[in-house]
């Protein structure tokens, strides 16, 4: 059983959660992730490690709300147990040696862009972070990009904080302002990461994006987690979860991502029926 020690509302549909986790948060880096159950009957999920520290022997998660599970999960408070906390599993994101990147994070893809950028900016790297939303409300750590980003370029798809636009557009303007990266790092929905290689493909900046396919064992047994990259199925559980962005078939990835939303829907309504029968 691991302990939830901390847990904070970052907006109305994501929470982050400190789990008193030793033997992870000595292990954990950046890039990597968690496979978690809540209770004993519950299912398997992936989140991935947002922060750790080593000392306090705790690990940090941010999830948000889209099913069954993580409705679950948001139940559980300050002092409250979950049933397994399984990890450090997946590659560690590659850091060594870059000199200036920038980090492109979008919506709650920002949980794992963060630790990458705090990583590389506590190894000396210049770093400069794009991070965008839909709108203010759903805007998520702020204050921890500003605090390890050289630039940072708060984007909204409306305009309410920041400046308005898409992520790309920011990135695309940085490049044309003479900007000179070694690696472009982008973490988000697919179709945003599917546009970012489209800008820095032209420029010909390497990129890397995270992939966070269905995910069932992660130990690359299941092939839930089977992606096309380059040709070649690869596991994002074993392989991943970062690949070179330009040889993801991201068309491929959509399509397999989707299956099972309707599925999710009716599992989440279904649990949030079962928690409101219980308050009354």
């Amino acid at each position: 059983m691991y302990k939830i020690v901390r847990k904070k509302s970052l907006n109305p549909t994501v929470t982050l959660m400190d789990i008193e986790a030793p033997m992870v948060a000595k292990k954990a880096e950046p890039g990597q992730f968690i496979i978690l159950r809540v209770d004993g009957d519950g299912e398997r999920i992936p989140l991935t490690v947002a922060d750790f520290d080593r000392e306090k022997g705790t690990v940090t998660i941010i999830f948000q709300i889209v099913g069954a599970t993580t409705e679950k999960l948001n139940h559980k408070n300050e002092g409250d147990y979950i049933e397994d906390f399984v990890g450090p599993l997946g590659v560690a994101s590659h850091t060594d040696g870059l000199k200036k990147v920038a980090v492109v994070g979008g919506g709650v893809g920002c949980a794992i862009a963060y630790p990458i950028a705090k990583k590389l900016h506590n190894l000396g790297c210049e770093v400069h972070s794009i991070v965008g939303f839909r709108n203010k409300d759903l805007v998520i750590l702020e204050d921890e990009f500003s605090a390890v980003s050289d630039k940072l370029c708060m984007m909204t798809d409306d305009g309410s904080h920041g400046e308005k636009g898409l992520v790309t557009d920011a990135l695309e303007k940085l490049i044309e302002s003479g900007e000179k990266y070694d690696e472009v790092i982008t973490i988000g929905p697919l179709i945003m990461m599917k546009f970012v290689t489209k800008v820095t493909k032209k420029y010909d900046i390497k990129t890397v994006v995270s992939m966070n396919p269905i995910m069932i064992d992660g130990t690359g047994m299941c092939g839930g987690c089977r992606l096309t990259v380059g040709g070649e199925t690869k596991f994002a559980c074993v392989d991943g979860p970062d690949f070179d962005g330009f040889l993801v078939d991201f068309d491929e990835a959509m399509d397999r991502a989707s299956m099972y939303k309707p599925f999710e829907r009716h599992k989440y309504e279904e649990t949030c029926n079962l928690f409101a029968k219980e308050v009354k």
